[in-house]
């Protein structure tokens, strides 16, 4: 079972170095710690009694290791969830928020499952996720992982600045699709042909 430090490393990884990209809500980022995280957590790294780009930009992978474990998985709970969601849920924690738990609440109240979406993980929530791993042992990852890739094109759709991060330029897989399907079994990916067809309405 890979370790929460080890899932986190992964996250990382993933999200890459130093960016300010203007079209990205996050503000200026690096190894995926936002400025506006920053800001919330009062971390002026260079103690000039602000927090600013500066700051962003001297973050480590070590301290954002710290950050992602403390603020995006123990303080939101996920350690209450089933392990084997534990590591999707985590890495769209780091991504998108509190929206990580609701696209999980409203895949259990899809499965029949009576439980409040209000982007926390409390003792209902918990319960209703280890059941529906019982409920369905081998699909539960994966239709969370395709709610997440779901949750990325309709973010897509409705503000065309982020279309460039579900799609590239020359019409392939952006990085939130391919995100998103690092947590999906192989044979439930959408091939190139399906993402493009599902992408062509964005002109």
């Amino acid at each position: 079972m890979q370790s929460v430090r080890s899932i986190s490393e992964d996250i990382v990884a993933r999200e890459g170095g130093f960016v300010n990209d203007p079209d990205d809500p996050g503000g200026a980022t690096k190894h995926g710690v936002t400025i506006h995280t920053m800001r919330a957590l009062g971390l002026d790294l260079d103690h000039d009694g602000d927090v600013d780009v500066a700051d962003v930009r001297l973050i480590t992978r070590d301290l954002a290791t710290d950050l992602f474990i403390e603020h995006y998985f123990t303080r939101p709970r996920i350690h209450l969830l089933p392990q084997p969601l534990q590591a999707t849920v985590f890495d769209m924690q780091v991504n998108a928020g509190s929206n990580a738990v609701r696209i999980l609440q409203r895949l259990l109240r899809d499965m029949g499952l009576d439980i409040a979406v209000d982007g926390a993980i409390g003792p209902q929530t918990a319960r209703a996720a280890h059941a529906a791993l019982k409920q369905a042992p081998d699909h539960l990852v994966d239709a969370y992982g395709i709610a997440r890739r779901n949750y990325y094109y309709r973010l897509a759709d409705r503000r065309a600045a982020s279309r460039k991060y579900a799609r590239r330029r020359d019409g392939g897989k952006g990085g939130w699709i391919v995100r998103a399907e690092e947590f999906i079994s192989p044979r439930y990916h959408l091939t190139e042909a399906q993402h493009r067809e599902r992408t062509a309405s964005w002109g």
